[in-house]
This record gives C-alpha cells, structure tokens and sequence, in this order.
C-alpha cells in the first residue's frame, strides 16, 4: 500500500527546494514499463517547465492538486495562451490536458504539490513536444518567461 499524507508532501517539498529545479518527484509507479504513470510532484516558486506536449507517443495528462496552488497555462502551436487555470483548493482542484496540447504550469505557493496521472510507459521526451518558442531550461531567458508567464493572459503570446 502507498499512502501520500502531509509527511510524504513535506519529505518530497524539502528536497524540491533543495533542488536547482525547484521540484521533485515520488513515483507511485513500480517502473518506467507501467502503463499508467502515477506520480506526485512538489514544486516550488520559480520553478521552469519548458512549454511541451505529450504528442509522440500521445499521451493524455491528469493533474490534480494535493496542495497549494497552481497555475496552467495551455497555448496553441505559435505560443498564444488558450488557457489559464489556476488549481487551488476551494476552486478547481484537477484539469486533464490531451496529448496534442501545448502546456506548462507554475507554483503559485511553497510547498505546493499535485498528483499527476499519464499512460506510460516512460518514453524520452523527443525535440518536438517541446515548445521551439520557449526557452530551454537553464537558458537566460527563463527568467523573463516566468515574469510574463504571472502576468499572461488567454490571448497574449510570449514575446
């Protein structure tokens, strides 16, 4: 039996800040070959996921909120907002994304964290379910991406 409770998401949000990434992982799944992945992510303020997809395989993906706040912003192929959702409790607490859509997502709060549920198994994430209009991690433009990324609305393109 596996049981996520307040110790696990404080275990897992300690090492997300200690993390250069901001984030980390606690895999539910027995190995990368399962069919369905299920994962918890904690995830800090300034944390960076690259804009991606889950198209090639395709890959449908369920985020749902443990704790904190979060917010998703979906776009279309030229980098224009579709979306924004922000999960937080007493709100929207979950949002499934299809595999076609371009998306990332951001820690509104510390110590946020969410269960994400995906088809496995694992496969490397090829060049192309990544958003060429995004910066990668760790380029200098990551910063300017999460400043307009608070302030961006459906509608607006990243400049």
């Amino acid at each position: 039996m596996k049981i996520i409770n307040n110790s696990l998401l404080d275990e897992l949000s300690e090492k997300a800040v200690d993390s250069p990434r901001k984030r980390a992982h606690f895999n539910l799944h027995p190995n990368l070959d399962d069919k369905i992945h299920r994962l918890c992510i904690a995830i800090e303020p300034g944390s960076y996921i690259r804009p991606h997809r889950h198209y090639n395989p395709a890959k449908w993906e369920l985020m749902t909120l443990l704790r904190g706040s979060i917010t998703v912003l979906t776009f279309d192929d030229n980098g224009i907002v579709t979306n924004r959702q922000v999960l937080c409790s007493g709100q929207s607490l979950s949002i499934e994304i299809e595999s076609d859509v371009w998306h990332t997502f951001i820690a509104n709060d510390s110590k946020s964290a969410l269960l994400e549920i995906k088809r496995g198994p694992y496969s490397r994430p090829i060049d192309s379910d990544f958003a060429a209009w995004a910066p990668d991690e760790g380029d200098a433009k990551v910063t300017q991406f999460l400043e307009w990324f608070n302030v961006a609305n459906v509608g607006d393109k990243i400049h």
